[in-house]
């Protein structure tokens, strides 16, 4: 588990999952909106670095600043800012976990330690280090996704072209 600070003193805690076992009973327990804490599940195949996750994190901690959430949650704002679409039911899909995802970023704005542990034991998986995310990304997913061309990847990072998304969604 690691804490970043956001803004204003808010904090966003993530933590790397691999070989999840129970996320159809997590993704049912996030839909009914019972997920104890809650907590924002993304699809880690989908994150090559944690900028864009604290990019996307900003976003949402503005967005509620101003009352202005597109979705229902805070967590759920955080997948639907990472997706970098204006479609709410198709970003959360695509980049929520879905029933059979093993490999999962769990992320909790202003979590407490032991809100953190209850996470990990929510998760039936093994946790890793975040350093792993560039290594177990999925590049041609993401930059069919985000729809990256290879000669932007000549002249900036995944993680640079991804952030870039996120920041102008709203402009575009």
């Amino acid at each position: 588990m690691k804490a970043f600070g956001i803004s204003n003193g808010d904090t966003l805690s993530v933590a790397l999952f691999t070989d999840v076992t129970n996320s159809k009973e997590l993704l049912d327990s996030m839909q009914a909106g019972t997920l104890e804490p809650e907590v924002a599940l993304l699809n880690a195949l989908l994150i090559p670095d944690i900028f864009p996750v604290l990019a996307a994190a900003h976003k949402t901690l503005l967005s509620n600043s101003r009352g202005s959430l597109t979705t229902r949650t805070l967590h759920s704002e955080l997948v639907y800012n990472y997706s970098g679409s204006k479609h709410i039911t198709e970003s959360l899909k695509r980049c929520g976990i879905s029933d059979s995802s093993t490999y999962v970023l769990a992320a909790r704005f202003n979590a407490s330690p032991d809100e953190m542990k209850a996470i990990a034991a929510l998760t039936g998986g093994r946790e890793i280090e975040l350093e792993e995310l560039e290594g177990k990304a999925n590049l041609a997913q993401i930059q069919k996704h985000y729809k990256i061309s290879g000669p932007e990847l000549g002249i900036s990072s995944l993680a640079d072209a991804i952030t870039c998304r996120i920041a102008a969604r709203d402009a575009l």
